[in-house]
Order: C-alpha cells, then structure tokens, then sequence
C-alpha cells in the first residue's frame, strides 16, 4: 500500500516566521496608532516608577481639561479632538472587527494558493455626517469592482449608503453617511447682501456644507419627475441673484411654456414669455444680442464681467421638452432648438447662461443635454434615466436618483448634482421657496424698503464673479 511521504517544516522555520509576522505586526500597530503607543508606554513607566497614583492624577487632568475644552469651545474641540476620538471609536469598534467579513462578503478578497488577501484599511476619519474610509485596493482590482458593490458595502457597515471615490492611484475613499441632514425640508435662505455669480447658495449639501450654484461661465440642467422639487431649485436660484438684478448687474430672462411656475414670480424677471411663438421670438432675441456682444468683445475680451452695460442674462426653462420634443409646428420646434443650440455653445465667454428644467431626459425629448456642462438630477422614475442627465457612471458612484423618497416633505428638492469641474456627485437639497416667500421676492425688488441695504457698487460685485 503506498503512503505519501510527510515532510514536516523544520521548527526553526516556523519559529522563525512567528517571530516575523509578530515584528511586523508591531511595527504596523505603531505606525496605524503612534500616539496611542507612546501615551501608554508613558502611563505604565510613570505608574511604575512613581506610582499608579501619579498616572491615575495624569489621567483625570487630562480628562478634566478634554472636557473643560469641549464645554468652553466646542467647535475647536470638535475639529482637533471630537472627530479624532469618533474615528478612533468607529475603527476599533465598527470597522476592524468587521472588515474581514465584509471583504469576503462582498467579493472584494482574493484566494492565491490557499492564502486569502483583502484590501488593506488605511485610515478612518469622521465628520458632522459621515465617516470617510481609505482603502488600498488589491493588485488587479478596478475603480468598478468597489463602485458595483457599495450596496454590500453599507449594509456590512450599517450605513445608510456607500459612495466611492478615487484618492490616488491605489487608494480608495469610501463615504459611509451616519446620518441624513436632509431628511427635512430646508426653509427659503435669507437674500445674501453680497452676490457671487459663481457661488449662488441653493441649499445644503449632505456633509452639512452649504450648497452654491455656478451660474455665471456655464449651464445649468436640471432633471425631474413630477413632484421632485424643481420650482426649490428655480425659485432657490432666483433668491439668490435679487441684489444683482435691483442692481442692473442681471437680467432674468423667464420661459414658462407650462404657464403655472415662472408666472407667480414674473415681476422678477426682465423679459418673460410663455406661448411658444413669444418664447422662440424671445429666444432669437438673446441670440442676437449674445452675438452683438461677442462682435464686440471679439478681439479684445476672452471673458465677461457683469456690468450695468453688460449684465449677465440667465436664461430659465421650466419644462424645456414643451419647446422641443412636444412642439408640433415644426418650423417653430426648429427656431427654438436651433437658438437654444446656440446659446448653449457660444453663451458662456460673452455672460449668457442658460438653466433649463425638465422631466423626461431621454435623447429624443432633450437632443443637446451634452451641451451643459453642469447637470442636476432630482428624483427619476428609472435607473436608467440616472446616467442620461448625469453622465455614464454616474449611478455606480453613487448618484441613486431614482430611490429618492416621492413622498414631498422627504424628497422634494433632494437632488444629485455632477459639476463640470468634478465627476463625483454630490448629493444635495434646494431649499423650498414658498409662494408667500416669491410674494417677499417680488414686494423686495419692485418696492424695497428705505432701511433695505443696497447692493454692492457693480466693480465689487464683478470681482466677487470672477
């Protein structure tokens, strides 16, 4: 009968590899968790050499002066100390023991001859909102294999959900939200005193930030179904722009083929149409007067600055497709897609921007949505409808438009918004502008009050655009 032969490791080798993987260890451990170490070993040698009195008295100071701090001066103790001590509690507690599961769980980990690797956990940090988690992924492994399993994700972790960004080649950052800030409806922002056309606030982001709108140098296009909350997000940046337009530094220019959002505000805007023929006239007159203006600046001007002469013109679509895809004079649907065309591509260098709204983001309803380099998306019906405003791959980072609440005191106004400058969305909320608040907005343009402080000199204000 045969019997394989059994070779056995020689003890040193395993000795050997023990005392390896220990020094290893501990070197990790005082490389993760320096502080932690040193103040240790520092407690144990005063306790031995003086006493446990002595570190007992060292630690009850420290713990006295901690909360002195924090009672004293909460937002300096909260940045240098409280968001540490919660990464410090969430890594020991949450995510640590949990990893191993989790990565196995997933799919994220890799069996090679028996041995299983995971991804690495770097480092956690804490914020008001949520907890940021850097990892190093596995050799081989892509941006996609984390992005299609951020559902695993937040359910191993018990978060509410997972979004994935790129650090650096290697690393990974997972934002795991610990609680949601924009559950409830955010009331109309007060009419700031000073304008930045480049940071117009809307409302609030997830992290608690507030959330400001380019308008100036781009376009805007917004995405939802019935209901999502786009009148928040018209109205929102209207409030933001009125000091500039009492001050003549922008024109609003209103389209309101549906007749029911734009008109209960219409003294706030300079020109305002509603049947298609006046909107496709009002339309060729924006073009003709964006390409007067690049006549002009042609050869001596690159960019635009607001002025009394020249103020920057914000172009407001409500329903977009009722111009487009629902027009049935075809002469008319041509006029009005070709000068929306036109805006969209010459507009921005000479200050004419554009912000259209819609429901259905389909090819077919919306033909020049690449023309907009910023994009909004509220709640959608489909998952699909998710990467047609944003851009592809957006849902896989996280954009989950189409599982926004349709209940309105939850979701109205919660949108997902990809910018230009940035590919990751970010997830934010409008602030709901009520119809006594539009009452306000037009009573503060057309009839301000004597003790209303006026807007600042046009050249202050073109300097807070640029």
């Amino acid at each position: 009968m045969f019997r394989p032969t059994v070779v056995q490791t020689p003890a040193i080798i395993t000795i050997t590899l023990l005392c390896w993987r220990l020094l290893l260890g501990t070197v990790r451990m005082l490389y993760r968790h320096p502080i932690a170490i040193v103040a240790t070993a520092g407690l144990s040698a005063l306790a031995v050499v003086y006493g446990w009195q002595w570190s007992a008295g060292l630690v009850s100071s420290l713990v006295l002066g901690l909360v002195g701090w924090a009672l004293l001066h909460r937002s300096s103790f909260s940045w240098w100390v409280g968001w540490r001590l919660l990464a410090f509690w969430r890594l020991v507690w949450i995510y640590r023991p949990h990893w191993s599961f989790a990565m196995s769980g997933a799919g994220l980990s890799k069996l090679a001859k028996g041995l299983e690797y995971r991804p690495r956990l770097v480092k956690v940090t804490c914020g008001p909102v949520a907890d940021q988690v850097t990892v190093k992924m596995l050799k081989g492994q892509s941006f996609d294999d984390w992005t299609t399993r951020a559902d695993n994700l937040a359910h191993a972790f018990r978060a509410l959900s997972c979004r994935t960004s790129i650090v650096r080649a290697g690393l990974l950052r997972l934002t795991f939200p610990r609680r949601d800030p924009l559950r409830t409806p955010i009331p109309a922002l007060p009419i700031p005193d000073v304008v930045n056309l480049h940071a117009v606030p809307v409302g609030l982001c997830e992290d608690g930030r507030s959330w400001t709108l380019k308008v100036h140098g781009t376009h805007i296009l917004g995405a939802g179904a019935t209901g999502a909350g786009k009148g928040s997000l018209i109205w929102s940046v209207v409030r933001g722009l009125l000091p500039a337009v009492r001050a003549g530094l922008v024109e609003l220019v209103g389209l309101d083929p549906k007749l029911m959002e734009l008109s209960y505000g219409r003294e706030l805007f300079h020109r305002y149409a509603a049947a298609p023929e006046e909107c496709a006239d009002l339309l060729d007159e924006v073009v003709k007067r964006m390409q007067e203006r690049a006549t002009m600046f042609g050869g001596h001007r690159r960019s635009h600055t607001p002025t009394i002469e020249d103020p920057f013109v914000l172009v407001i679509v409500d329903e977009i497709a009722f111009l487009t895809a629902y027009q049935n004079d075809r002469d008319l649907k041509r006029r009005i897609n070709a000068a929306l065309a036109t805006l969209t591509t010459q507009g921005r260098a000479v200050g004419v921007g554009v912000m259209a709204l819609l429901q259905d983001p389909r090819k077919e309803v919306m033909n020049i949505r690449n023309l907009f380099p910023d994009k909004i998306a509220m709640r959608l019906d489909e998952s699909e409808q998710v990467d047609m405003v944003l851009g592809e791959g957006a849902r896989e980072r996280g954009a989950l438009a189409d599982f926004i609440s349709p209940i309105p005191s939850v979701g109205a106004g919660v949108a997902y918004v990809r910018l230009e400058t940035s590919p990751e969305p970010v997830r934010v909320r409008a602030a709901y502008v009520s119809d006594a608040d539009i009452r306000d907005m037009v009573a503060w343009l057309t009839n301000p009050a004597d003790g209303d402080t006026l807007p600042l000199p046009p050249i202050e204000l073109a300097q807070e655009a640029e």
